[in-house]
């Protein structure tokens, strides 16, 4: 009887090492696709920010435009300073 309690606890022990070992790897295998995943994803922020297409953008969506030099007015820092 002891011996048949034994052998059942141990056959018990290892199914469920078994069905620990199974989740393990597929936890990894979720975190490997995580990764690649996050890589992807920060390849496309850096296409999506690059400067020529928001300019890009800016220029036939918004209709934006860089304005002419007479509408230009650069301010020293200190004639600025001067001015208060």
């Amino acid at each position: 009887m002891l011996l048949t309690a034994c052998a059942l606890g141990l056959v018990t022990s290892q199914h469920k090492a078994r069905k620990l070992f199974s989740a393990l790897e597929r936890e990894q295998e979720h975190a490997k696709q995580l990764d690649v995943e996050w890589g992807q994803l920060q390849l496309e922020q850096s296409t999506w920010a690059m400067h020529a297409r928001v300019e890009k953008i800016a220029r036939s969506r918004l209709h934006m435009r860089v304005p002419d030099a007479q509408h230009t007015q650069v301010v020293v820092r200190a004639a600025a300073e001067a001015a208060r």
